[in-house]
């Protein structure tokens, strides 16, 4: 097939501005002139965006259209995993658009769009629509929909690596396969900066599994990141804590020197702790931002627009603002804390400069021992070029049953013909007759227990056989409350006359009382009153608490585990660190021993006369708080006397009255058969997950016309749903897709029980007269972590001092 070239107006552009076209560019729009799919993979500042939208703008430049008036209807789908990203790529197509004269309207649509322009965009679409996975769900829950999509023929899906492999991704793959029944001709493209594991996503994007349909599309090699670790001055790293505020004043320094500063923190806590310090330290009064998803739109935007105009000097951010957000004038990227992730990091670091030609610039700052060499770990990975990703799994059922009650909002559908459409994705290609049979059910009844429930009757088989809905009411109250993320309870902050500010836990807030101060959106609040779901306050100068929250916790990637592993091991790379880290690992060396792959070290020792145990596994923090659950129970039932535990990425440290002396019944396999089944179900971890589930079914409604339920009520609908499931339907659909989320999400279960199997075969037991130097970092959490319950705290409390000087014990002897 001769391929078309480029239009000479879009080439024109390209050298008017001194650019050339690159060739992952060009192979994008060769691949779509051929009729192919296309997964581009490309590093930051590539043009990776440009490169997914060529083919849109060659199909309206003016010599193509030779005098025709443009397409009507919508061309051009951009799914963004991010609202910011979305206006951000608009901002950045409108340049080439009215540079070269094309006759285009480019318009976003999200959650935070006003239902006017909604309603508009469904009877009078734009030629590209900027959207989310969820809100493309919901538009192709009108009737409608199928009317508006039949002139699609390019869907681009941007930093596809951040959602693909989970429930938004799920929810995607099934919009795909929609869009492709009313559009058979459409076009995917997917592009992504950092993805370990390429072939996977070629396979996911293709429909119909036909992978010879999607090429792939390597980019060309930017320049290489220039990545340091930030070491203290004149002083040592610490042993515990992971903000790495002990870099405050060298941070500031920084933002001094630069025109403008990017910082990064892993969770919404941390990001309002980092800008409380630093404005702490803002002698100069240099406009400094924060952004993370809690905050009200109205801030959100008006902090990215001032970071667009280069009007901050520096801004703190979470996640919200890790993918693709082009800001050019950025000089460094600062990462608060260990990355978690090479290509996260990567992702992150690709936010400063933004351009192929010239190297990223950022700093790590650990917070501790352990995260200076996941710092060291990460750096590494980047400057190798190597990757880490989450693998895809099969696709969520509540996902699944959530789609197919769009579908029947859209209008009455034939059950084989939605089968074999959703078959057609990677992500539900395992669905049987069987699960489509309960699936449906679910949708139609609620499930065998529930079916006698009017409520729960959404849909009906007519007589012609399809399904349509029991009534038109569903479909507002459908579209009232899809979505997947299902967020922890939250209430609004709002100033008296009602301007919000955003959200806080809905637990925090309820702590609460008239006078309390609380740090949020970069200010200090006081607490005026609670009003239903607002929580109303004022500005004020008095000293501020910090709002926590949960369920943010960035899971350490197996990559990046499996290389600080490897670092510990090799004891000639030991003189490339700092002194006092050196230092720290020979003395473990010397006084125990090392972890290493395909080894578990266990120490005990005994500590203000209780007996401790740490499991050096290397699986993250929400396997070992699983472990550490699992572990304590046995230890009960040997008579060991546990009092509680803490967890960190690295490590489990365990305590109690009677000292273990061998570790291997307590970490045998079998730990997570029954005994794992029967904790998982007598918790909390399955009746969040049912919580979840229930609430992305369908089958509890969090919104009703003019009216939110509270978190409480929801948790309150649900565990009665839950109790009445567990009794008289235990394998009922949603208590199969709560496990699935209890196992691999919650507790990272398959980690875990990898390293269970290695540890069968080589536990290394050490017995030691005192805290090891490795132990500290873990140990020096307690009384900072939650604890669980049943454990004696106000002895725990006590004990965190005399760990501290147990520290300073081990600092001297190194010293």
């Amino acid at each position: 097939m001769t391929i078309s070239p480029l239009p000479h107006e879009i080439t024109d552009w390209f050298r008017g501005r001194g650019w050339r076209i690159r060739d992952h560019q060009q192979a994008m729009f060769d691949a779509s002139e051929t009729g192919q799919h296309a997964l581009l993979v490309a590093d930051t500042g590539a043009g990776k965006t440009l490169a997914g939208f060529l083919p849109t703008l060659a199909d309206f430049a003016p010599s193509r259209l030779a005098g025709a008036q443009p397409p009507e209807g919508l061309h051009t789908l951009y799914i963004s995993p991010l609202k910011a990203l979305a206006h951000d790529v608009q901002r950045n197509l409108l340049a080439p658009v009215e540079e070269i004269g094309l006759p285009l309207r480019i318009e976003t649509r999200s959650g935070d769009t006003p239902s006017d322009r909604k309603k508009r965009q469904r009877g009078r679409p734009p030629h590209i629509l900027l959207t989310t996975p969820e809100s493309l769900s919901l538009l192709l829950s009108y009737p409608e929909s199928a009317e508006l999509f039949a002139s699609l023929k390019r869907v681009v899906i941007d930093e596809v690596h951040a959602f693909a492999t989970g429930k938004r991704g799920d929810l995607l793959a099934l919009s795909l396969t929609r869009l492709q029944s009313f559009a058979p001709n459409m076009k995917r493209a997917a592009l992504s900066a950092t993805l370990g594991n390429p072939e996977s996503f070629r396979e996911w994007l293709a429909p119909w599994g036909d992978i010879d349909k999607v090429t792939m599309v390597v980019g060309e090699d930017g320049a290489p990141a220039d990545v340091e670790i930030l070491l203290p001055d004149g002083q040592r790293v610490p042993w515990g804590g992971h903000a790495g505020t002990w870099a405050i004043p060298q941070i500031y320094e920084e933002i001094s020197r630069n025109q403008t500063t990017l910082i990064f923190t892993n969770t919404r806590f941390l990001a309002e702790f980092i800008f409380q310090k630093l404005w702490d330290a803002n002698e100069d009064l240099l406009p400094i931002g924060i952004h993370h998803g809690s905050l009200s739109r109205e801030a959100r935007r008006k902090v990215e627009g001032a970071m667009a105009r280069g009007e901050l000097r520096a801004l703190v951010a979470t996640s919200s603002l890790d993918l693709g957000v082009d800001w050019g004038d950025i000089d460094c990227v600062v990462q608060m804390g260990a990355p978690k992730g090479s290509s996260r990091l990567l992702q992150r670091v690709g936010r400063a400069n933004h351009r192929l030609d010239q190297s990223s610039r950022a700093i790590l700052v650990p917070g501790n021992r352990f995260e200076f060499l996941e710092a060291s770990a990460a750096k590494d990975a980047v400057d190798e070029g190597q990757r880490d990703g989450e693998d895809f799994r099969p696709g969520g059922l509540d996902v699944l049953a959530q789609h197919v009650m769009a579908c029947a909002c859209a209008g009455p559908f034939d059950e084989q013909a939605l089968l074999a459409e959703i078959r057609s994705s990677l992500s539900y290609a395992w669905v049987e007759e069987d699960v489509w049979q309960n699936v449906l059910r679910f949708v139609a009844t609620g499930g065998y227990s529930l079916e006698a429930y009017d409520r729960f009757r959404r849909i009906v088989r007519d007589r012609s056989g399809v399904w349509r809905l029991t009534h038109p009411d569903h479909a507002a109250r459908h579209r009232l409350n899809a979505g997947i993320i299902v967020d922890s309870e939250m209430v609004q902050v709002r100033f008296r006359n009602g301007r919000s500010l955003g959200k806080v836990e809905e637990r925090f807030a309820a702590a609460l009382s008239a006078g309390d101060t609380f740090a949020f959106a970069g200010l200090s609040l006081e607490v005026e009153r609670v009003k239903g779901l607002d929580l109303i306050v004022k500005a004020t100068t008095k000293a501020a608490m910090i709002p926590s929250y949960g369920g943010l916790r960035l899971p350490l990637t197996a990559h990046l585990s499996a290389r600080v592993l490897a670092m510990l091991d090799d004891r000639a790379g030991w003189g490339r660190f700092p002194d006092d880290v050196r230092e720290w690992l020979e003395m473990q060396d010397w006084r125990s021993s090392m972890p290493a792959p395909g080894r578990l070290l266990v120490e005990s020792f005994p500590h203000a006369q209780m007996h401790y145990t740490v499991y050096y596994t290397f699986v993250g923090w929400n396997a070992n708080q699983s472990l550490g659950m699992l572990i304590t129970k046995r230890m009960e039932e040997q008579g060991l006397q546990p009092l509680g535990f803490v967890a960190n990425d690295y490590s489990l440290a365990v305590w109690g009255l009677k000292p273990v002396s061998d570790p291997a019944p307590l970490l045998s396999p079998d730990i997570l058969a029954d005994e794992f089944v029967e904790w998982v179900e007598n918790s909390y971890l399955l009746r969040r997950a049912f919580r979840e589930v229930a609430v992305i079914s369908g089958l509890v409604e969090r919104q009703q016309p003019g009216k939110r339920k509270t978190g409480r009520q929801v948790t309150f609908s649900t565990d009665l749903i839950y109790d009445v499931l567990r009794k008289y339907e235990p394998d009922h659909l949603l208590m199969q897709a709560a496990w699935a989320d209890a196992r691999a999400r919650m507790t990272d279960i398959g980690r875990l029980g990898d390293m269970l199997d290695s540890a069968a075969e080589q536990i290394v037991h050490v017995t030691l007269d005192r805290v090891s130097p490795l132990a500290v970092p873990v140990l020096m959490t307690i009384g900072r972590e939650s604890l669980p319950q049943g454990s004696a705290e106000d002895a725990l409390m006590l004990e965190a001092e005399s760990l501290a000087e147990a520290a300073m014990h081990v600092d001297r002897i190194v010293e």
